[in-house]
């Protein structure tokens, strides 16, 4: 008994240890929205899934072989009332899942501003092999594997990719979203939180996929108006020759700056000018050049 209590607690506890910097540890309000649709739905389900087997248990016991009082009826056919209880029941969960689903879908779109008065703060994200850029235009400057934000401020991303499709996700700030060559998708996040937190690529993209994250900096608007400084006087400028050189494949890439940023560097990546060779030979040759 004693062993298995102790059994009970360590599977507990290994279980819990996994909801932090997760989907179930929330930082920002996206997050906080889609963990309350993951719980309603869960709820829902528990809802019919918990009287199923309390039911399941209920009739074991009650047609037990030593129960002289249940009832054999080996004839029994059909109920229409039973068949009614049967399919009402699921259908009904379908239902109610799929609404939740369906309008936090909605709430929740990717390109939805998030409500502030606090101007957001603008974000041009390329997945290269394999790594991340991060272009700030509004601020001139530019990061590889490192994303600075300010705490309670709206951050809206523009993602492309360099090649292959990519995904991503910043489990803590919520909304996986893929990036694809040619196009531009987008993105509203905010973090009401300071803290680090891990972004990743969602997507399997490659030799170098399992080392492609980048570390997400939530800091204080005055905070994060000081790493502008600061990397406005550190390191290269972000022109077409700089980013050929980046472009290259490569893992586990420490993160590093630019300084400044010459001007329609992502628009080059997302209309495929400025590709790398290895890129364009493992692209989609039937793909459009779009922009969502």
């Amino acid at each position: 008994m004693r062993y298995g209590l102790l059994a009970v607690v360590l599977v507990g506890a290994a279980t819990l240890g996994g909801c932090t910097e997760g989907v179930l540890d929330p930082k920002g309000p996206v997050a906080l929205a889609e963990r309350q649709i993951l719980l309603n739905a869960l709820g829902i389900m528990l809802a019919i899934v918990i009287p199923v087997i309390v039911a399941t248990l209920g009739v074991a016991f009650w047609f037990r072989a030593s129960n002289a009082r249940a009832r054999y009826r080996p004839d029994f056919a059909y109920s229409g009332r039973l068949e009614m209880l049967v399919w009402s029941i699921p259908a009904m969960t379908v239902f109610l899942v799929g609404g939740v689903a369906w309008v936090g879908s909605h709430d929740l779109s990717p390109r939805k501003p998030i409500a502030s008065t606090v101007k957001p703060l603008r974000v041009q994200v390329a997945s290269l092999d394999w790594k991340w850029l991060f272009i700030y235009p509004d601020e001139g400057v530019a990061s590889v594997n490192y994303l600075a934000i300010p705490v309670g401020t709206p951050v809206s991303f523009e993602l492309t990719s360099s090649g292959v499709m990519n995904s991503f996700f910043v489990p803590q700030l919520g909304s996986q979203i893929y990036t694809m060559a040619g196009m531009i998708t987008r993105l509203q996040l905010q973090a009401d939180h300071p803290g680090s937190y891990r972004g990743m690529s969602a997507q399997f993209s490659g030799e170098g996929f399992a080392d492609m994250y980048f570390n997400v900096e939530a800091v204080a608007p005055e905070k994060f108006s000081e790493w502008v400084d600061t990397t406005r006087n550190v390191g290269a400028e972000l022109n077409a020759a700089a980013y050929t050189e980046l472009a290259k494949p490569s893992a586990s890439v420490a993160p590093f700056t630019y300084r400044a940023v010459a001007p329609g560097v992502f628009n080059s990546i997302m209309v495929s000018d400025m590709q790398s060779d290895d890129a364009m030979c493992r692209r989609d040759p039937t793909s459009t050049r779009a922009e969502k």
